[in-house]
């Protein structure tokens, strides 16, 4: 039997594990981070500040760019 509930896939699985939270915070300022850069060597992450600002040299050596700086500009519901 498997050990995930029959009506979520393993998509939806992955997008909710790597959904960046408020305790999530910039490596490089402390404040929130959005943007999660995974190296071979471990993990920084980024506000979206600080993301667009070291993007064009941080994204190349990247093995992934977890970007999520669109929730900024989200409404917010009640």
């Amino acid at each position: 039997m498997s050990q995930f509930a029959s009506d979520s896939t393993v998509d939806e699985l992955e997008v909710a594990a790597a959904m960046l939270t408020g305790l999530d915070r910039c490596d490089y300022c402390g404040a929130q981070a959005y943007v999660k850069a995974t190296l071979a060597t471990g993990e920084l992450l980024f506000c979206a500040h600080h993301a667009a600002e070291f993007k064009e040299k941080v994204q190349p050596i990247a093995l992934d760019w977890h970007d999520e700086s669109s929730r900024l500009l989200a409404p917010v519901s009640d």
